[in-house]
C-alpha cells in the first residue's frame, strides 16, 4: 500500500514568501524520504487570503521553485502534489494552479482551480477560473484534481468519477471557522463517488483568517482513515486502494446513476 503524507504547512503573514519557500524546501528533503506520495496545501507560498499576498507572489510557469520542486520528487523517486501557486500566465491571467510531479521529475498533471472562493470580493478579483477537470495515473489509481472551495460541487467530483477517478486529492487553506464543513463534504464525496478522498489543508493565518488544519484521508466506504489536528505538522496514512474496487463491486449504487 503506497504511504501518503499530507504537510500542513503553517501560514503567517509575518513571514515573507522567501523564508516560507526556503524553510518548506528544506523540510521537503524529510518528508519526501518517508512517503511514497507528499500532499502540500493551497496557496502555501503567498496565503490564500491575503490577496496582495496573491498578486504579489504571483510567478511564470518556469519559476524557479518548480524546477526545484521536480528535483526534489526526481531525487526521492516520490510523487509530489506540490500544492497549489499563484501562475501568471502569458495571457496575462493568473490561475490557482495545482502542480503534480512524478518521481521522475516530470510534471505529470496541472489543474487550474475551478471554483473561486469569496464572491464579488474575493478570490476572483485577481484570479482567473479553470475550466479543465484533470485526472491522472498514481499509484493511488487514476487520481483526480481538485482544490479548496471546489470541494462545495459535486458535480466537479462525478465529473472526476466519469473520468475514472478512484482517487481524488484536494489541496486547501479551509478556515477553522467553517472546519465542520471541510469534515463533513470530504466525507460526502468520498461517500457518494466510492472514491478515497485525499485532503491537505493549511494551518497558521493568512489576510487574518485562521486556517484550520484537520487533514483527512477517507476511504471509499466513507471511513475516516486519518485525521490531523489543527496544529499537527503533517498527517502520515497507507492508502488501500484496491478497497475502491472491492466497495463499488459489493455497494454497486454507482451504477444506479441516471446518465444524461
Amino acid at each position: 500500500m503506497p504511504s501518503v503524507r499530507l504537510i500542513q504547512t503553517h501560514i503567517s503573514d509575518v513571514e515573507t514568501q522567501t523564508e516560507r519557500v526556503e524553510s518548506t524546501l528544506e523540510a521537503l528533503h524529510l518528508h519526501l524520504s518517508a512517503s511514497d506520495f507528499v500532499v502540500l496545501p493551497e496557496f502555501w507560498h503567498c496565503g490564500a487570503f491575503n490577496l496582495e499576498a496573491i498578486r504579489q507572489g504571483s510567478v511564470s510557469a518556469n519559476n524557479e521553485i518548480f524546477a526545484q520542486l521536480s528535483a526534489l520528487a526526481r531525487e526521492y523517486e516520490t510523487w509530489l502534489h506540490a500544492g497549489t501557486f499563484a501562475i501568471r500566465n502569458e495571457n496575462g491571467d493568473v490561475t490557482n494552479s495545482a502542480m503534480v510531479y512524478a518521481p521522475t521529475g516530470e510534471l505529470a498533471a496541472r489543474y487550474d482551480k475551478q471554483y473561486l472562493f469569496g464572491f464579488a470580493d474575493g478570490e476572483r478579483t485577481v484570479i482567473s477560473a479553470g475550466d479543465r477537470d484533470v485526472v491522472l495515473e498514481t499509484q493511488l489509481g487514476i487520481t483526480g484534481l481538485a482544490t479548496c472551495y471546489d470541494l462545495r460541487f459535486p458535480e466537479l467530483f462525478r465529473q472526476l468519477l466519469e473520468l475514472g477517478a478512484d482517487s481524488v486529492v484536494i489541496s486547501a487553506s479551509w478556515p477553522t471557522a467553517r472546519i465542520e464543513h471541510w469534515q463533513t463534504l470530504t466525507t460526502a464525496r468520498a461517500i457518494e463517488n466510492q472514491s478515497f478522498v485525499i485532503a491537505c489543508n493549511a494551518r497558521g493565518a493568512s489576510g487574518g483568517v485562521e486556517l484550520g488544519g484537520h487533514s483527512m484521508v477517507i476511504d471509499p466506504w466513507g471511513r475516516i482513515v486519518g485525521q490531523a489536528s489543527a496544529t499537527d505538522e503533517f498527517l502520515d496514512v497507507n492508502v488501500d486502494i484496491q478497497l475502491v474496487g472491492e466497495v463499488r463491486s459489493s455497494f454497486p449504487v454507482l451504477k444506479d446513476r441516471k446518465l444524461s
